[in-house]
């Protein structure tokens, strides 16, 4: 093989194939796959979704599909005789099985010296989280974009910006972990609620941010979308000196209410979520320990 073989070798694209089989509804299964899968370059895996398989009938669907098509599959079966079946299957076709959970089950059972309970889908029952969950997305969606001031007071986050700075997609995304989020957008000439910066006991207000140049590249992407006929940059909503303007207002009002701020310019909507979590998580506590000096006078 010549270097120039070589070289387009290394170049090609890795088709493969990857199995992801659960008893649930194989979401978290999704999101480890994906995880691990984008840590690998020049690959393209065909993800074969395979949630709810709970009878011999749709575990032999998989079984028949995983020999038309095979590649490495990951599973999340807590039912034994299943798990057999599955890795006996794979080892015919010398292709991967992976029980993506154990690790951290066999971990988890070790340290609590309790037994797995070995049901399906227990994350997903109709339990007080799953309701604190729905009830936060209802709020999420009732609050969003301040559509409504009052009542605000009885979020969990509030997320202030300027337009385009994700604060929507986020909040629906703390919601989905029972958070309730709302947000309110800056609009340039238009102040503040002042009724939301005297609140007795405030939510957690967070200032997210973005670079003047990507805003103008979501805002113009945007317009776009929206078949706007005006010329677009002769639109104030892009002008930069504008935009930079903006910027600057907003994190001038964050620092002044000593709000943290959150530059969300190279973040994905996940890992804001995962740093207001921590926020979040932060001022529970120190909200905590107050009543509870409060409390001990």
């Amino acid at each position: 093989m010549t270097s120039s073989d070589t070289e387009k070798q290394d170049k090609k694209l890795h088709s493969f194939y990857v199995h992801l089989v659960s008893d649930a509804t194989g979401t978290t299964l999704q999101s480890l796959a994906r995880a691990a899968l984008a840590q690998f370059k020049r690959i393209d895996p065909q993800e074969r979704y395979w949630p709810l398989i709970r009878t011999d009938r749709q575990l032999n669907r998989v079984l028949e599909d995983i020999t038309k098509h095979p590649g490495p599959v990951l599973f999340t079966f807590v039912d034994e005789e299943k798990r057999k079946v599955l890795r006996k299957h794979c080892t015919k076709l010398d292709v991967p099985c992976i029980a993506v959970m154990d690790p951290l089950l066999k971990a988890l059972a070790a340290y609590t010296g309790l037994s797995v309970q070995g049901v399906p889908g227990l994350q997903h029952v109709m339990n007080d989280d799953y309701f604190k969950r729905v009830d936060a997305i209802d709020f999420a969606l009732g609050f969003d974009d301040g559509q409504h001031i009052k009542g605000l007071e009885e979020a969990d986050v509030v997320l202030v910006g300027v337009s385009r700075t994700s604060k929507t997609p986020t909040c629906i995304f703390l919601a989905r972990r029972g958070i309730k989020a709302g947000n309110i957008p800056l609009v340039p000439h238009v102040d503040f609620p002042d009724r939301l910066l005297n609140l007795e006991n405030p939510p957690l207000f967070v200032g997210l941010t973005e670079s003047p140049d990507r805003l103008i590249q979501l805002r113009s992407s945007r317009l776009r979308i929206g078949e706007q006929k005006e010329n677009l940059y002769e639109n104030q909503y892009l002008d930069p000196e504008a935009v930079e303007d903006e910027v600057k207002k907003a994190r001038k009002l964050f620092k002044e209410n000593k709000w943290p701020i959150i530059d969300v310019t190279r973040r994905s909507v996940e890992e804001t979520s995962a740093e207001i979590m921590v926020l979040l998580q932060k001022k529970r506590s120190a909200d905590k320990k107050k009543l509870a000096e409060a409390e001990g006078k």
